[in-house]
């Protein structure tokens, strides 16, 4: 179970080895239910991801995995994001390129990411509702959409609380 405040942002002082044990054992039962295969690469890259709620980018990935074992090859860790992408473990945050780790299932439905410009620090927010509206809209211009992102910069409460 993840630690929320009422911001929707992760308490700073939360356990976090909860939450990537959470996701590990989220991913394998994910990989299990769709006859997908968790790979050791692709676990620790998943782990990678997840040391914090912070976008991190494929070269910063391969940074930290240096550091306790042979360095990858860029093309490994690409194709290993593809995967935790295509099984919901991770989000893409287009603007910045990077990748943070899902920190809940959605069950194939779309989340906003709300991004702290000072922190780094990324929350998903559920909003259903949102993009149902989103959608009927779209549909009602003649348009299929395949894949729905949003991405939202601003100021966590922690760091608000701090300036």
């Amino acid at each position: 179970m993840l630690y929320y405040n009422n911001m929707t942002f992760l308490d700073p002082h939360h356990d976090h080895a909860h939450c990537t044990a959470d996701l590990i054992a989220r991913a394998e039962r994910t990989c299990e239910r769709r006859g997908s295969k968790l790979t050791g690469q692709r676990r620790e890259i998943l782990s990678s991801v997840a040391q914090s709620h912070s976008a991190v980018g494929a070269y910063d990935i391969i940074e930290r995995m240096a550091e306790h074992g042979p360095r990858p090859a860029p093309i490994t860790v690409y194709r290993a994001l593809d995967f935790l992408l295509a099984h919901g473990l991770v989000h893409k945050i287009e603007s910045r390129n990077a990748f943070v780790a899902c920190s809940h299932s959605h069950e194939g439905q779309p989340a906003a990411l709300l991004i702290c410009e000072t922190c780094g620090t990324v929350s998903e927010l559920d909003a259903p509702e949102i993009f149902e509206r989103i959608t009927e809209k779209a549909k009602a211009r003649k348009f299929s959409p395949a894949h729905t992102m949003i991405e939202m910069s601003g100021t966590c409460g922690s760091c608000a609380r701090a300036a």
